[in-house]
């Protein structure tokens, strides 16, 4: 009997995941207002996820109380189990081929100027889900012209093949995370591997050098400033144009602990570091996740970024 799709990620009686205080510098806002609450109606007469809600994002209020939000395609259920993530875990159902329709109809509704799509890991299929996100770009594009569009996307287990099915449809910012640093990565996301974000990322800006490329780091998890900068200096060399880094915080019991909170003069001495080695754009903040001023990067980065290469 296959088991229900699930939260939990590792045993609290194996492992000690006592949640540490979180300090007076980390405050969460809680969502709410009506701006809020018109987005949440939207979503649900649609039959939409949020990565905001079903990741337990931070931002959530924020980002929502002005009107923004990151879908999260591909269904609801992750086919991987990565120790940090609190999206739904286990066997998913068969993709739904009107997703990108909805999606983009719910852009048009919102009146966005730029949107941002993610979506769980689809495993089972060779190319990962991939159409999907060309589907959604495309008609985002039909809808509502002008609207820029973000596609955070999974590793694809390393697969070219789907990553040029994306890279077709021309986003402005493609987007893949590491998460964590060598090190940790099989202990914080068991099913990824290095090499796959790896070969995503280069070969996107080898692919289309004009489209902007994005990746995250979330620190807390054991590693170390060393470990951080050394990411940091993978990632440039992949030729990742933006970065963004935050602090873990731990959904659940049994989700992977927190080892320590990073204090706010460490994310700014990491925004400095990597802005001197070379990335266009560095996000660094306790609460800074993927999305977090994705509208802002697009619009101060995305035409000098293409009067740059064009002139090439």
């Amino acid at each position: 009997m296959l088991k229900e799709p699930s939260r939990e990620r590792v045993n609290p009686d194996k492992i000690d995941t006592t949640p540490k205080r979180r300090p007076d510098w980390i405050r969460v806002r809680a969502p709410g207002g009506e701006t809020y609450e018109q987005l949440q109606e939207l979503m649900r007469s649609k039959s939409l996820h949020t990565v905001c809600e079903e990741a337990g994002c931070p931002n959530m209020g924020e980002c929502w109380a002005s009107g923004t939000a990151t879908f999260l395609m591909l269904g609801s259920v992750c086919t991987r189990k990565c120790g940090f993530c609190d999206v739904m875990h286990g066997r998913p159902e068969a993709l739904d081929w009107a997703e990108p329709e909805c999606v983009a109809q719910a852009v048009r509704a919102m009146g966005l100027k730029h949107a941002v799509i993610t979506s769980v890991n689809r495993d089972e299929r060779k190319d990962g889900g991939a159409p999907i996100f060309a589907m959604v770009i495309r008609r985002i594009r039909e809808l509502l012209p002008g609207c820029s569009v973000e596609v955070l996307i999974p590793d694809f287990k390393g697969s070219i093949e789907a990553l040029r099915i994306v890279m077709a449809a021309q986003p402005e910012i493609l987007n893949h995370n590491v998460e964590t640093v060598l090190r940790l990565f099989k202990s914080v996301q068991p099913q990824d591997r290095y090499e796959w974000s790896e070969t995503i990322l280069k070969t996107a800006k080898l692919l289309a050098p004009h489209i902007l490329t994005k990746s995250g780091i979330m620190v807390g998890l054991g590693e170390d400033t060393d470990e951080i900068k050394q990411t940091m200096c993978d990632l440039r060399e992949w030729q990742v144009d933006i970065l963004t880094i935050g602090q873990y915080l731990q959904p659940s019991r049994k989700h992977l602990a927190i080892q320590r909170y990073y204090l706010p003069e460490e994310f700014e001495a990491l925004k400095n570091y990597g802005l001197s080695i070379g990335f266009k754009w560095v996000e660094s903040g306790s609460l800074v996740r993927s999305s977090y001023h994705a509208a802002e990067q697009v619009r101060q980065l995305s035409m000098g970024h293409l009067q740059a290469h064009s002139s090439k």
